[in-house]
């Protein structure tokens, strides 16, 4: 059982942050911001794909304000991403967004800061301090010989008070690298000195497959240690990517509920079903399914009926056939062109029974 750090609670529009607040996945857009109709496809589907709060670049006036005309389209919290430009984040508060993402030491001067602050403290609008390793004052990098966590900790700390001194907590923190270990112990080493809510990322983690090994091992290890309330894992690839991979990250945990569960035999000389092609072709079949439900593709007679068992539906390879189990008994024998076929239409019915027993539930009176 992990026991999470505790933390000061902010709030994004309506999700909670940080306390005892469900952790959350978040994403950015990677479309022009200046494109509405193209950020819009893009949030909508990462709004289907799971994603809790959204993230849009704003590096010029233009994509500022098209900001309220995004937020009155989408249902999740979005946030603005803000480099220099103090004039940059009153318009986007302006135009009602949920959050901002800002460092208050290169925004300009302190009195560009308070004005800053003036707004978010009247519209109860956190700032996300972002602290990256390939971006750390000059200063820092000299004195440390390059980016370290000791470097990472003190930017942090600086723009942290920063908005102290203004007299503004609702903040959030993040220290990312694309080094695992370095984001680690750097977010380790903040987390005993402040109780703000850590925003978690491997940054600049690459291509899905090293990124994904990348962000597992970094968000992994901190989350296992009760350190974050909110994650994104930065991928070169499509924004749904990366939440799948969030997600199933905080679920292999027991963090987070809900959604698909996907388990696939790693095949082996017992199998008598080619078993990588069928897990492949099932997991593509479901990758965008949200109910919640445990998918299991086995593929010999050892351990596959225990597995497929423990599955809401499940399916163990046998010699050009499939066995499709249900709630851990064995419903259908299918030829293995047909598994996938067969599991689809499993699926979907349970699914639907599902729904129609909770709807014939009794309403709870209290």
């Amino acid at each position: 059982m992990i026991t999470r750090r505790k933390t000061r609670q902010i709030r994004l529009g309506n999700v909670k942050i940080g306390g005892d607040a469900p952790l959350t996945v978040q994403s950015m857009t990677k479309t022009d911001t200046r494109d509405v109709q193209a950020t819009l496809l893009e949030i909508w589907a990462l709004e289907a794909a799971g994603c809790d709060i959204v993230r849009c670049a704003v590096p010029v006036r233009e994509a500022a304000e098209k900001l309220g005309e995004i937020k009155r389209q989408i249902r999740i919290p979005l946030v603005a991403d803000i480099h220099f430009n103090y004039k940059l984040a009153l318009i986007a508060l302006e135009q009602g967004v949920d959050g901002l993402r800002l460092n208050p030491g290169n925004i300009g001067g302190k009195q560009f800061v308070q004005q800053v602050v003036n707004v978010a403290k009247e519209k109860k609008i956190p700032i996300r301090i972002g602290v990256n390793a390939g971006s750390l004052e000059k200063d820092l990098l000299a004195r440390y010989g390059g980016p370290t966590p000791d470097g990472m900790v003190e930017s942090a700390l600086r723009h942290i008070r920063i908005l102290e001194d203004c007299n503004y907590p609702e903040m959030k923190v993040s220290l990312k690298a694309s080094d695992p270990l370095m984001m680690i112990e750097a977010y380790r080493m903040l987390a005993d000195q402040v109780d703000y809510p850590l925003h978690l990322g491997v940054t600049e983690a690459g291509t899905p497959g090293v990124g994904t090994i990348k962000s597992a091992v970094g968000l992994g290890a901190l989350l296992s240690e009760g350190i974050g309330d909110t994650v994104r894992v930065s991928l070169s690839a499509d924004p749904t990517e990366e939440v799948r991979v969030g997600i199933d990250i905080l679920k292999s945990l027991g963090l987070r509920t809900g959604g698909l569960t996907f388990v696939s035999c790693p095949s082996c000389g017992r199998a008598d079903v080619d078993l990588v092609k069928l897990a492949k072709e099932v997991e593509d079949e479901f990758r965008g399914l949200n109910e919640e439900i445990h998918i299991a593709v086995m593929g010999c007679e050892v351990n596959g009926p225990g597995e497929a068992r423990a599955a809401d539906i499940g399916v163990a390879g046998g010699r050009g056939i499939g066995l499709i189990f249900k709630n851990g008994e064995v419903i259908r024998k299918v030829p293995e062109k047909d598994i996938v076929k067969a599991m689809r239409e499993e699926v979907d019915r349970f699914i639907a029974e599902r729904k129609a027993t909770r709807a014939a539930a009794p309403a709870d009176d209290d």
